[in-house]
Order: C-alpha cells, then sequence, then structure tokens
C-alpha cells in the first residue's frame, strides 16, 4: 500500500510538471486558453500581468478548495491542495525563474501540443487519484445535486471561458485554436486513462460482488447491472457486474478491484451511445 501510494503522488508531481510545461511554453506566449481553473488564470494573467501566472493560480483555486472540503472531505482537500501548489509554483519557476521561453510560435502546433500536455498533465493527477482543484468540483457537486452530468457542466463553463478569452485577447482565430486544443488534450486525456477513446462500459468478474456493488454504489456512483452466468469449460457459476462508467472514475475503478478481490478482473469495452431514462443500465 506504501508503493502503492508513493506511485500516486509520483503521477501527481508528473502531472503537475505536465500542466505547468505546456501552459508556459505553449499556451501562453501564443494567448491560447484552455479550460478549467488554468484557463481562467490565463485570462487574469493577461488583463492583470503584473500578477504572475502561478499566483492567479493559486487565488483561482482557493474558492474550488473551500467547496471540495466541504462536499468530498479533508483526504480530497489534501491531494487537491498539493496539486494547486505544485502546478503553482512549477509555472511561476519555469516562467518567471527560468524563464523559459516558447517551444513555438506557430500558433496550430502551439495549439496541439499545448493540448497534448494540458491531456496528459490531468491524465497523471487523476491516476494520482487527485483533482486539478478547478471547475471539476463544480462539475460533481452539481452532478450529485442536479439531473445534469459532470461532463455537461464543465463544457458549459469552458464554453463561457473560450467566449470571453475573444474579448480579452480580441481576436476570435486564437480562440477557436483554443478549441482545438482543448479538444486534443480531451482526446490525450481518454487515451491516457482507458487506452483507447470514448466512454466505457465496463464488465467485472468478481467473486465479491457484494462488496463491489457497494463500492460502486457509494464511490463510483454509477447504475449498473448484476449479471449470472456458467462459466464455459469447468461450468462453474460466475456473477459479473454490468456497469457505465465514467472515463475519469476508471482508475478509481481499478484501485477497488484491487483492494476489494485481487483475483477479479474487469473488461473495458466502448460505449458510443446512451439512450433510455436517466442513461441507466
Amino acid at each position: 500500500m506504501k508503493k502503492f501510494n508513493l506511485k500516486q503522488y509520483i503521477f501527481i508531481i508528473l502531472g503537475s510538471f505536465c500542466l505547468s510545461f505546456g501552459t508556459v511554453t505553449f499556451l501562453s506566449p501564443n494567448e491560447i486558453i484552455t479550460g478549467g481553473g488554468i484557463g481562467i488564470s490565463l485570462l487574469l494573467h493577461t488583463v492583470f500581468p503584473s500578477i504572475t501566472l502561478g499566483i492567479f493560480m493559486a487565488i483561482v483555486s482557493i474558492p474550488f478548495l473551500i467547496l471540495s472540503y466541504i462536499y468530498f472531505g479533508k483526504y480530497y482537500l489534501f491531494k487537491t491542495f498539493i496539486v494547486v501548489i505544485l502546478l503553482s509554483s512549477f509555472t511561476d519557476i519555469l516562467k518567471e525563474v527560468i524563464k523559459i521561453n516558447a517551444i513555438t510560435h506557430d500558433i496550430l502546433l502551439a495549439a496541439i501540443f499545448g493540448g497534448i500536455f494540458i491531456g496528459l498533465g490531468i491524465g497523471l493527477i487523476i491516476k494520482g487519484r487527485a483533482s486539478t482543484g478547478s471547475t471539476s468540483v463544480i462539475g460533481e457537486i452539481v452532478a450529485k445535486k442536479t439531473k445534469f452530468k459532470a461532463a455537461e457542466v464543465l463544457l458549459a463553463i469552458d464554453a463561457i471561458i473560450m467566449f470571453a478569452s475573444i474579448f480579452v485577447y480580441n481576436d476570435i482565430d486564437k480562440s477557436l485554436y483554443s478549441l482545438l486544443s482543448v479538444y486534443v488534450g480531451m482526446k490525450v486525456l481518454d487515451v491516457l486513462l482507458t487506452g483507447r477513446p470514448s466512454k466505457k462500459i465496463v464488465n467485472i468478474v468478481s467473486t465479491n460482488i457484494e462488496v463491489l456493488k457497494e463500492q460502486i454504489r457509494e464511490r463510483i456512483e454509477e447504475h449498473g447491472t448484476i449479471l449470472s452466468g456458467i462459466g464455459l469449460h469447468q461450468g462453474q457459476q460466475k456473477t459479473v457486474i454490468y456497469v457505465a462508467v465514467d472515463v475519469s472514475k476508471i482508475e478509481l475503478l481499478r484501485e477497488l478491484i484491487r483492494k476489494y478481490d485481487p483475483d477479479g478482473f474487469m473488461i473495458i469495452a466502448e460505449a458510443s451511445e446512451f439512450l433510455g431514462r436517466e442513461n441507466s443500465i
């Protein structure tokens, strides 16, 4: 368990550095925006350049940290706080201390590679069982309280950020390149977490179904179905949990299976479309 916790913190450090590196070397010098707290910080830094980008990242994160403590508890807050400190520190060290230059001033390349580093950074942080402590907190809270999904809420917030960037940079072309960058980041994140793009259907074969069922209900908060069958060769009874899982929670599901049934395994399949009441299965 100690080795696993160390691995999580390594993911968090690497993820935070990737976010900072992509922001400083690709996005910020080319006035390309991204979503979430980093996007808000980039806009504020453009309007108030006397305050460093790293400080803005920390300031923007404060209300989200408070909300994460209220709704998700101390452990979630602790790891998110570490991400915020690392992200803010790495950004100001690269931008203000080392004064690293833009890797490219080609806006298309900057949008693509900036998106790659943002997606990679967020994916590594999620693998470390942490959060960037920004608008994702709002998405999860709204999803718990309403019928809207977290992804829908985040999409709306990012759309507002993109729209605001038109007026801050006074250049609609850069806002369109920013949309491309966000799309690339989402694809990289999806592939990093699941190995293949798109939302996933997960089949879990386990001998500890009752415990896993409760953990999925409480921790993953998804609807699912328990299927019973007979093994192909020995004819033994098999029980399978069939559940649709948001891509950001795949790593948590893996962790639950490792903890409560080391002999269990999961099969991940693509899910391209959901129809029906509350998209439940």
